[in-house]
């Protein structure tokens, strides 16, 4: 009996949508999927109880965080690793040949590109110099020393945060705390409707065709009902952003409002699958299939017919262990 593929969902949670998009997709290239993952509290986590197989690990800043995964793929015979939440990207991009060295593909942009991403005001900076359209954005010291230039309302948040934490919107200077728990960033508040762009960009640096969505309701930072999109100028915004990040690989997405008056513009990158990516998968996308082919070094599928108008509708769905 041929042995199956295994690859590791790591801080799986509630990732139970994107297990089955690698199921799908495995069933597409007729091979035989093992899915492992990985959390803190796996008896807790939805997307564990449905994997084939789960472990509790520790937090990825945790100094036995890349350890216990090398003994973990090593022992288990693990090909792929795709990591789910913004603070573990950086510490498995610079393990990602450690990986390599035992057979283990780790679906991870380079430490260059996760460092700018995770950085939201160096995301802004480097964008505008590709080109790309940003909102007006200062660091909060910055802000609180010049600006009377601003307009009114803005949005202050985390440099580094993700899942719409710390987010606030504000319209004065005095509505400003007097500190905060961690570095902060003043953004211009955007109107209009907000997009989420998913892209692949395979490893000699090719951008796969994009595909947005209409976020349409949100929840807790993830989309909770969106639409496909075909917009032509969202596709030279993602191919300008993916040639501006050195080292971009795999699967990413991007937040972007249509401003009215502004136009569109970009206002952060996850270097990792979105939350709101099955519903590109379900519209055609085949982007966990290409995380797949990668890890096999199989030939990627590229193509370009995935459907507009394709809308997802969340809903809240119980697992009993």
């Amino acid at each position: 009996m041929t042995e199956p593929f295994r690859m590791l969902l790591t801080s799986a949670g509630r990732r139970a949508g994107l297990l089955d998009c690698f199921r799908s997709s495995a069933a597409r290239i007729e091979t035989a999927l093992e899915i492992h993952t990985c959390d803190l509290h796996p008896e807790l986590s939805a997307a564990c109880a449905l994997a084939d197989a789960r472990f509790a690990a520790p937090p990825c800043t945790h100094p036995d965080y890349i350890p216990m995964l090398l003994d973990y793929a090593r022992d288990h015979g693990i090909s792929l690793i795709v990591p789910t939440i913004d603070t573990e990207l950086q510490p498995l991009a610079e393990a990602r040949e450690e990986f390599a060295a035992i057979g283990t593909y780790v679906h991870v942009s380079s430490p260059e590109t996760i460092a700018i991403v995770r950085d939201k005001k160096r995301t802004m900076e480097v964008l505008a110099a590709a080109g790309v359209p940003v909102p007006r954005t200062a660091t909060l010291q910055q802000f609180r020393l010049n600006g009377d230039g601003w307009d009114w309302p803005v949005f202050v948040k985390p440099v580094s945060g993700s899942a719409s934490r710390g987010i606030a919107c504000i319209h004065s200077k005095s509505e400003l705390q007097d500190s905060y728990p961690e570095p902060m960033l003043v953004q211009q508040a955007l109107k209009g409707d907000e997009y989420t762009v998913n892209l692949f960009v395979c490893d000699g640096g090719f951008m796969h065709p994009a595909v947005p969505h209409l976020r349409m309701s949100i929840r807790a930072g993830e989309v909770e009902k969106g639409r496909t999109v075909r917009r032509a100028e969202f596709e030279t915004i993602a191919r300008n952003l993916a040639r501006a990040l050195p080292g971009a690989r795999g699967v990413m997405c991007f937040q972007l409002f249509d401003d009215p008056r502004l136009g569109p513009r970009v206002i952060e990158i996850n270097a990792r699958f979105g939350g709101g990516y099955p519903l590109a998968d379900r519209a055609g996308a085949r982007f966990a299939e290409n995380v797949l082919r990668s890890a096999m070094k199989l030939p990627l599928t590229t193509r370009n017919c995935w459907q507009d108008g394709v809308t997802m509708l969340r809903y809240d769905h119980a697992i009993f262990v």
